[in-house]
């Protein structure tokens, strides 16, 4: 269920939110828009799997990711950060704070290594049974398990003296961090460490090492305004304090210590790879207000964007003095949207607002690449409803060059014509004055 927007996605009763998109494989539709011609990743490359996951699950239509298009091959890593500065601020009765994040990075090359799954065996065996079927996808149907991603597990980090740059990336309310994959590989491609992160408790499941899966807590079986605002506002203050966490362990990590809570061994060359004084922020709708927080609030931020989330909390009345980026679906606009018109009226530092015509909110998430691959998707009402009618293979292409060229001026201070207004190569890109 998602819960930060004017225009959610459809909200099944029993399911916390129906944002997470399956792609099942008519292999053709996806593979052949979306992926580019030139890629440095083999065709064929094993897959890490797990023999625990269901065997209805294992025999499933399997999906695909498009290559990204950056010149680099890129590596991951998951790991497991403990808070015990906090108690858990979603379930009291935990001590402590736990973290699930992914950092994905420029490796070199490990053609011996395994390609990372989008989701880990216990968090796809869990979606698989109780999230997918609220986009009407009956458990088995997908092999949840089986969508490779290009990046190496383990694969050393391949970087700069200087050290790569950050962009820490935050899903919308309720998703898990494996849904933003489309947009996290093609940084990673073009020379940025991405970390993503699982909050813990609200994204719908979370697995943590030894195959522990924890679920959301339920919602409220009475979601009136109030008691969805205050869920939301819940969300954000918990949001931002794993957030500022994250960063404090990145730190860390940068000073030669090991962060995971099971002392797994880090790829070689993880350790100090950050330049912290080159950080941003990329959220999807809740994770976009959260980005733009951060950037208001945290001096480590340099520069955020915000995929078609409204604004909670302070953020709507301060706006912000840093670089922002605002990526919206067709129908999302400051008219209908107060807390876009409130921030970006107090806003003073570079900012663009741009408007991808024929998308939706789902759009801005691995949906949009995957969701096309079921089959008669394209007939699906739907289908429309979560990714709008824009081509996939055009929307991704878009969103991956503007935000990877906002965040190349901004971080790395490379020129770029994309700002400047209206690009014949991205007709579907508007420019909102």
């Amino acid at each position: 269920m998602h819960i930060t927007t004017p225009d959610p996605l459809p909200r099944p009763r029993h399911r916390r939110w129906a944002m997470a998109g399956p792609g099942l494989a008519t292999a053709a539709l996806a593979a052949t828009a979306l992926v580019t011609a030139a890629t440095p990743y083999p065709a064929t490359v094993p897959v890490a799997t797990s023999a625990e996951l269901p065997a209805t699950a294992r025999t499933g239509v399997k999906l695909s990711f498009p290559a990204p298009t950056g010149t680099r091959p890129i590596g991951t890593v998951a790991l497991h950060l403990v808070d015990r500065s906090r108690p858990d601020p979603l379930v009291k009765s935990r001590p402590y704070r736990e973290l699930m994040v992914s950092f994905w990075y420029p490796a070199g090359k490990a053609p011996d290594l395994p390609l990372a799954p989008q989701m880990s065996p216990g968090a796809a065996a869990d979606w698989d049974k109780n999230s997918a079927p609220a986009l009407g996808v009956k458990p088995g149907e997908v092999d949840w398990a089986a969508t490779p991603t290009h990046a190496r597990v383990g694969a050393p980090v391949d970087r700069p003296a200087g050290g790569l740059p950050v962009v820490v990336f935050a899903s919308g309310d309720g998703g898990p961090r494996t849904l933003g994959t489309v947009l996290v590989e093609e940084l990673a491609s073009r020379g940025y460490l991405v970390v993503s992160v699982d909050h813990t408790y609200e994204a719908d499941q979370v697995e943590f090492p030894g195959g522990r899966v924890e679920r959301a807590v339920p919602l409220p079986e009475k979601l009136t305004k109030k008691v969805l605002a205050r869920l939301i506002r819940k969300h954000t203050q918990a949001r931002i304090a794993d957030m500022k966490f994250v960063l404090d362990q990145l730190a860390s990590l940068d000073q030669g210590h090991n962060p995971d809570a099971e002392s797994t061994p880090l790829p070689d060359g993880l350790a100090g790879s950050a330049d912290r004084t080159r950080i941003g922020m990329l959220g999807q709708s809740l994770g976009g207000s959260v980005s733009a927080q951060l950037l208001h609030d945290d001096s480590r931020i340099a520069a955020g964007v915000n995929l078609d989330g409204m604004y909670v909390g302070p953020v709507a009345r301060t706006g912000v003095d840093k670089p922002f980026l605002q990526m919206a679906s067709e129908t999302h606009t400051r008219e209908n949207e107060p807390t876009w018109k409130s921030f970006w009226g107090r806003s003073t530092g570079w900012k663009r607002e741009l408007r991808l015509t024929g998308a939706q909110h789902g759009s801005f998430t691995d949906l949009q690449a995957l969701l096309p691959q079921l089959p008669g998707a394209p007939k699906n009402p739907a289908t429309a409803e979560l990714i709008g009618t824009i081509d996939p293979g055009r929307s991704v292409a878009a969103q991956r060059a503007y935000v990877a060229a906002f965040f190349d001026l901004h971080l790395k201070g490379r020129s770029t014509h994309l700002f400047n207004g209206p690009d014949g190569r991205y007709p579907e890109v508007k420019f909102i004055p």
